[in-house]
């Protein structure tokens, strides 16, 4: 288990590394310039050569990957071409805020996509598995900023029941939880498509733990059918949602951003989308890091708890 662990880490740091490289590469390489974009189509062309001066992109790729990779490991994510400020500050004030709002949309998809899936799994082959699976698949398939103005639409503008966006000045997470009423929107939206990934795992799973010998023997030795569904069906299913809780990381995150935008939620996906609208390389740099450093983590943690909820992994 050890050597196991210490693999993957070392898997996990080559696979930050080279989505480092290749999104600095990419962005490096986009049409336009970030001079013009942060100094406007009209700046002189002495301007834009102090500019590029400034923080390096005068010099060759290569030579800019190398300083990137030396103020790296200096703790160092460079300075934000807009704001003037530095990336680390902007990321950390941010990332609070993300973690409530992935945390609490991952948490409601786990309470209502595991319990949906063994309940269909129960109903195997009946008219209410068709039916809701079909509905999440539905939901599932719907892109999110179709769902998120069709809810603004409905229970904002149309009955009132919640704020469509955040207001302006937001910056700690108590700010975020006091306005719930705007809070409950992309928190809905973002579990969304994870209910219909983790119900169908749980159901697949619970399908095969149904038809196991020591199910038919508790079976048949009278145990109450909600005794047998949780403690032996619930926690079996278990283990595939753990699987792909690491797995669909990235997919929770880039529904973030499309969230965050639509909703004007002052987290880290929100100062993507407006860091790539104007070409600031640094803070797009920067939180494409995190994102990454988060994906392999949260893919590692789901290794490792896999074997700590499966001593059959653990021993393998």
């Amino acid at each position: 288990m050890t050597w196991y662990l210490v693999r993957r880490v070392g898997q996990a740091v080559v696979v930050v590394f080279g989505v480092m490289i290749l999104t600095f590469i990419l962005l490096h390489m986009e049409p336009g310039s970030a001079a013009r974009a942060v100094l406007g189509l009209k700046a002189t062309p002495a301007r834009v050569a102090i500019f590029d001066d400034t923080y390096g992109l005068n010099k060759p790729l290569y030579a800019q990957f190398l300083l990137y990779i030396k103020q790296l490991f200096q703790g160092n994510l460079g300075i934000s071409y807009q704001l003037q400020q530095p990336v680390t500050t902007l990321i950390a004030q941010r990332l609070p805020r993300d973690a409530l709002l992935i945390g609490l949309s991952t948490l409601l998809a786990i309470i209502v996509g595991v319990p949906t899936g063994i309940y269909q799994a129960v109903h195997h082959n009946q008219l209410v598995d068709d039916v809701t699976a079909g509905t999440w698949f539905t939901l599932y398939s719907a892109p999110d900023f179709l769902e998120a103005f069709l809810l603004i639409a409905l229970l904002c503008v149309q009955f009132h029941v919640f704020q469509p966006n955040f207001p302006g000045g937001i910056t700690s997470v108590g700010g975020v939880l006091a306005d719930w009423r705007a809070l409950v929107l992309p928190v809905f939206v973002l579990s969304i498509n994870s209910v219909a990934g983790f119900s169908q795992y749980a159901r697949s799973t619970a399908i095969g733990v149904l038809a196991t010998d020591y199910i038919r023997t508790a079976r048949a030795k009278g145990l109450p059918p909600r005794l047998v569904l949780n403690r032996h069906v619930l926690q079996n299913s278990l283990l595939p949602v753990v699987t792909i809780l690491g797995l669909s990381l990235p997919d929770i995150v880039a529904g973030a951003v499309i969230a965050e935008v639509v909703f004007n939620f002052p987290g880290m996906g929100l100062l993507l989308w407006q860091s790539a609208l104007s070409h600031d390389f640094p803070v797009m740099l920067g939180a494409t890091l995190i994102v990454g450093i988060a994906t392999v983590t949260g893919n590692l943690l789901a290794d490792i708890s896999y074997g700590i909820m499966d001593p059959r992994i653990r021993h393998g």
